[in-house]
């Protein structure tokens, strides 16, 4: 009778388990659906709150404003190499300065930790930053937009935890078989570690390419955009349009539903990327938090 007790529980549990987590994909996709919606919809079905899940009035026209720009492409195409060479900077200092942090010997290890944690709860402020980033000459350079976020202290202490869980045993072995330390890292250490790799990579390559307000505040050349930037252009100068009274069919139309276009088509590449390194997510995460 307990077991069977227990069993109609279980069942109850995962019925309302099921419940929740049906719930939850449908609020979390119905923003996204509405959105896709919106920027294939026309203006007027927009304006009206007509547009639910299903475009209303097909209309591709602010796509076709945007992608016969050559500007987009210029700045799409930075976007790109800012991404990547952001992430592959920041995947290289935090790798190192997580494993040193992992390494409980290591004399000044707490006082490491702090400086990063300290970082974590306080900045300089706007203006420091922006005096520090223009007297190092980087200001209208890649490198005021890649170095300034390199490190992420929550990104470091992940990784740092998972190190610290890596067998002691291994390491040891290896260093008797005459691997130095890099040695270590590089043969031993970093191909035991690709689910939390792979979980940083998908964490930094996220947030440099959705970010603007870096390359807004140190960048005055077009040519230099990231598309974030671009986009961001593209829905004032709509929005000032239509408000001015413009009469140019195409601004009016992309202040409609450009903030939909804007969203979708800087939300693609991540979405073709993500399914590869997806498998590794929950792993990865996990595996750095169980201890503390």
């Amino acid at each position: 009778m307990v077991t069977l007790d227990r069993t109609r529980g279980y069942r109850v549990f995962q019925g309302i388990n099921a419940v929740i987590l049906t719930g939850v994909v449908i609020v979390t996709l119905y923003p996204f659906v509405n959105i896709v919606a919106r920027s294939f919809s026309e203006e007027r079905y927009i304006v009206g709150g007509q547009v639910n899940l299903v475009p209303r009035g097909f209309n591709i026209e602010t796509y076709k404003l945007v992608v016969s720009d050559p500007m987009f492409w210029t700045n799409y195409r930075n976007t790109v190499v800012y991404t990547v060479v952001a992430t592959a900077i920041a995947m290289f200092l935090t790798t190192c300065y997580a494993y040193v942090l992992s390494k409980k010997h290591l004399r000044g290890r707490t006082v490491l930790i702090w400086v990063a944690v300290f970082t974590m709860i306080f900045s300089g402020g706007l203006i420091p930053n922006y005096v520090l980033v223009n007297s190092l000459g980087l200001t209208d350079t890649i490198w005021s937009v890649v170095l300034p976020n390199a490190i992420s202290v929550f990104n470091l202490l992940v990784m740092k935890t998972f190190f610290e869980g890596l067998p002691r045993d291994l390491e040891e072995a290896a260093a008797i078989d005459g691997l130095n330390t890099y040695g270590v890292l590089w043969r031993i250490v970093l191909p035991l570690s690709k689910a939390v790799i792979a979980t940083m990579v998908l964490f930094y390559a996220v947030s440099f390419w959705n970010s603007w307000f870096t390359a807004f505040l140190y960048l005055n050349d077009g040519d230099l955009f990231p598309v974030t930037i671009y986009l961001r252009n593209l829905i004032a100068g709509a929005t000032g349009a239509e408000a001015a009274g413009a009469g140019i069919a195409e601004a009016s139309a992309a202040a409609a539903n450009i903030q939909a276009v804007t969203i979708m088509l800087t939300v693609l590449p991540i979405l073709a990327v993500y399914p590869f390194v997806q498998r590794y997510f929950v792993s990865g995460v996990m595996l750095g938090a169980v201890k503390g």
